[in-house]
């Protein structure tokens, strides 16, 4: 099993600052100011409690923390944010709203004391440099002994480990090479991974078409950044992706990203958002370590375009055979080369 963390081809960025990666872990079993008290014994700062089911741990050694249930209608802030979006629904509508909105407050404790029943509690990090990582171990551990679930304790669990690389470089060029790596290796790490059912069927984590990945992947496929942006959005008119490119598309290009696209959950950042991994939090042998190297095998394959070019076309003669089952075998022995 993997025990030190793998560090990218490319560990800065142009600037030569140290590349960060954002993670976040879902969970049941651990209310939002438990899972925040486990943050602050481990790497200190103050508990800021914002909500029953939202808690911040801020000037920590490692940044600020934000813990809350993954769902909207629990939090007022985020409520807000959504309303701030609607425009200006006239006098009358402002009344209705108005009134509204104080059953909806007054509910709103509630409303998220049922959805913790089914829905999972959020850690997120903040951004940590790569050769740092290792100090998210032990919250994971800790997590664990303090009773908290991850996606195998229950069938209705579809927990997830999100990652959020920073980006190295910021051209199309860059961004599309870590596109067809990824693709070209989601099998494999499907396999690798054995991804939740559940998560398999709730289609937030959707492969990417087939059709798409043949496109892409071929060699000779090289449009300029709003090229790939357009023929992205144009196969994949959703955010419900193993990898998804939203957050980094809004940040690349937010004037192309907003005239074709219409969603106030998409965050411009300058990050690749790695959504595939189980959140195994309880199991002994589960760790970050593993799910981190899997994606540093699509950023070294991203960095060798001979390698890539290869593989593409060997993917779209697999493609044309019908024979993509055997796809994540082929990826892996030729990983292992």
């Amino acid at each position: 099993m993997d025990t030190s963390f793998r560090m990218p081809p490319h560990s800065t960025t142009t600037d030569g600052a140290p590349r960060t990666v954002g993670v976040e872990v879902e969970f049941a079993n651990l209310d939002a100011p438990s899972a925040a008290a486990v943050v602050r014994s481990l790497y200190g700062g103050a508990l800021e409690p914002e909500s029953p089911h939202r808690c911040r741990v801020t000037g920590t050694r490692l940044g600020d923390f934000a813990v809350e249930l993954d769902m909207r209608s629990a939090h007022p802030g985020k409520a807000a944010e959504s309303k701030s979006e609607e425009g200006d629904a006239g006098p009358l509508g402002k009344a209705v709203g108005k009134a509204v909105d104080g059953v909806v407050e007054a509910l709103r404790p509630w409303w998220g004391n049922i959805g913790s029943l089914v829905m999972p509690f959020e850690i997120a990090a903040p951004p940590i440099p790569i050769d740092r990582l290792a100090e998210l171990e032990p919250l994971f551990a800790a997590l664990s002994a303090q009773g908290a679930a991850g996606t195998d304790a229950s069938p209705l669990f579809a927990f997830g480990l999100h990652l959020n690389p920073q980006v190295a470089r910021t051209d199309g060029a860059y961004v599309l090479d870590h596109l067809k790596a990824f693709l070209l290796l989601a099998p494999w790490l499907r396999r690798e991974i054995r991804v939740d059912p559940t998560r398999r069927l709730t289609g937030f984590i959707a492969a990417f078409p087939t059709d798409y990945a043949v496109k892409v992947v071929d060699p000779a496929y090289r449009p300029d950044l709003d090229g790939l942006i357009g023929d992205y959005l144009e196969a994949n008119p959703t955010r419900n992706r193993e990898l998804d490119l939203f957050p980094l598309f809004a940040h690349l290009a937010p004037e192309t990203m907003a005239a074709k696209l219409s969603d106030p959950h998409v965050r411009p950042r300058p990050t690749f958002h790695y959504r595939l991994p189980n959140a195994r939090l309880g199991d002994p042998d589960w760790s970050l370590v593993q799910d981190w190297n899997r994606w540093v095998a699509v950023e070294d394959l991203a960095a060798d375009r001979d390698r890539l070019d290869a593989l593409g076309a060997d993917f779209r003669a697999f493609a044309a055979r019908k024979a993509l089952d055997g796809w994540a075998a082929e990826a892996g022995r030729r990983l292992a080369v």
